[in-house]
């Protein structure tokens, strides 16, 4: 048992750090993006928000929005309110006058994929040849709309995403999970980098409108409750990876809260992994289940050690100090791009933590039921 424990281990640990210095190769081939030549963009863009129960955010966000350097007659927003219970839909209808248009969802309690319902309904009444897809409760700097539409039209690009960051920490678990999430941003970026698109967050993403339904929107998982922009780039990705680019410059950063607490955290985390087993790329499979049967080795090690079988210890020191080295190679510059290199004091607590809370999503999010924003969904 200890030697298949030892060979268990010590492969995971050679296959895992190949996997992340091979991501870190793929964020280094995306270069810092600015902009050819002088100009606005050119194209027509529709922003999209799918928005239930947000009053708290909504105006902070829709202000970052309509006060965007970019052409006001090449832009449109589109606020789609998903059955919310509080004011989100009167202060949304307050920017009317700002060209905000704000459609509702009358669909009852039958459905368990409400969100991309509102992008495809959007869809439908968006004029904007991209589409531009962020969250109720998102922030960004005048120039990211620009920056976004500009990459897309100079790289001609059929889909983009962009970088998401968490900030305003308020205390210290909120700080741990903004450098657990550059972690997950520079995943998506490297797989792109590296020409294999993986991951992306729909706060941030960009499309055409005319790829959308060439690809037929998100028919074939609309039935679940995640994916609006994971599963949809694993559509587009099929037929035109080579189209699909990340817009490596902080203009384009957009900012987000990170989960107040662990119910919400883990809840949130379940709802990305519920969507792991629809993936039809193996090579994304792959990914995922090579980090978390690491993880899961590490685990198995850790409880070894404290059974006291001596033949595993020296095997899991290496390993977790391997895992704390790696990590820190790669997400050291996701700190640097997102001006929060104080994080990295947090990545060995991180490192430990992160191994037992990754086996646990693996699991908790492909059985059961989850719940998100007063909906208990599966």
């Amino acid at each position: 048992m200890v030697v298949s424990l030892s060979f268990f281990l010590f492969f995971m640990t050679v296959i895992y750090v190949l996997l992340v210095m091979y991501m870190r190769y793929g964020w280094f081939r995306i270069p810092l993006w600015r902009a050819g030549v002088p100009g606005v963009p050119q194209r027509t863009v529709s922003v999209l928000i799918a928005a239930r129960n947000e009053e708290d955010n909504i105006g902070r966000t829709l202000d970052c929005i309509v006060n965007q350097d970019f052409p006001k007659e090449h832009l449109e927003i589109i606020v789609v309110d998903d059955h919310s219970t509080d004011s989100t839909a009167a202060i949304v209808e307050g920017y009317a006058s700002k060209g905000v248009t704000l459609i509702r969802l009358n669909e009852g309690d039958r459905l368990n994929s409400y969100k991309k319902l509102a992008i495809s309904r959007a869809i439908q009444h968006a004029q904007g040849e991209i589409i531009v897809t962020t969250d109720a409760d998102c922030r960004m700097g005048p120039l990211w709309l620009k920056t976004v539409v500009r990459f897309f039209e100079e790289e001609d690009a059929y889909l983009v995403s962009s970088p998401v960051v968490y900030s305003e920490e308020k205390d210290y678990f909120e700080r741990l999970q903004t450098l657990e999430f550059l972690y997950l941003i520079g995943l998506g970026a490297a797989g792109i980098g590296n020409g294999k698109p993986t991951t992306c967050n729909g706060a941030n993403l960009a499309y055409r409108k005319d790829i959308f339904w060439e690809m037929g929107g998100f028919n074939g998982i609309d039935n679940l409750a995640s994916g609006d922009d994971e599963l949809f780039l694993h559509k587009v990705a099929e037929r035109h990876a080579s189209r699909i680019g990340f817009c490596k410059s902080q203009d384009a950063i957009v900012y987000t809260d990170a989960k107040p607490n662990l119910r919400a955290f883990l809840s949130q985390r379940k709802r990305w992994a519920s969507k792991s087993t629809k993936y039809k790329d193996k090579k994304v499979v792959f990914l995922g289940f090579s980090i978390w049967l690491f993880n899961l080795a590490l685990l198995l090690g850790i409880a070894q050690f404290f059974i006291a079988l001596p033949e595993v210890h020296w095997l899991l020191v290496v390993s977790l100090a391997l895992k704390m080295l790696v990590e820190y190679l790669f997400i050291s510059p996701l700190c640097r791009f997102a001006n929060r290199s104080e994080l990295l004091w947090q990545l060995p607590l991180l490192s430990i933590v992160h191994a037992l809370y990754l086996v646990y999503i693996g699991l908790a999010g492909n059985i059961g039921k989850y719940d998100w924003k007063g909906r208990t969904v599966k």
